[in-house]
């Protein structure tokens, strides 16, 4: 089951990647002086990819689990 550990462990590395590409984004549009509007569509655009994100990585982290479970 190593295959279900790495690979887990991959999916999450790539989930949290994508955290922290959409932590950069919003740091980067709250930086730019946007008006309270422009800032809210902003970080709403972000939001996506944030959960999308998040959902990567706990699924990487369910599937390490399981593979740690069987081993």
């Amino acid at each position: 089951m190593q295959w279900m550990i790495w690979g887990g462990a991959l999916m999450s590395m790539i989930g949290l990647l994508g955290l922290i590409l959409s932590i950069v984004k919003v740091a980067k549009a709250r930086r730019a002086g946007l008006s309270d509007d422009e800032l809210r569509i902003a970080v709403q655009k972000v939001v996506p990819l944030n959960m999308g994100a998040l959902f990567l990585s706990v699924i990487g982290l369910m599937v390490v689990m399981v593979g740690i479970s069987l081993s």
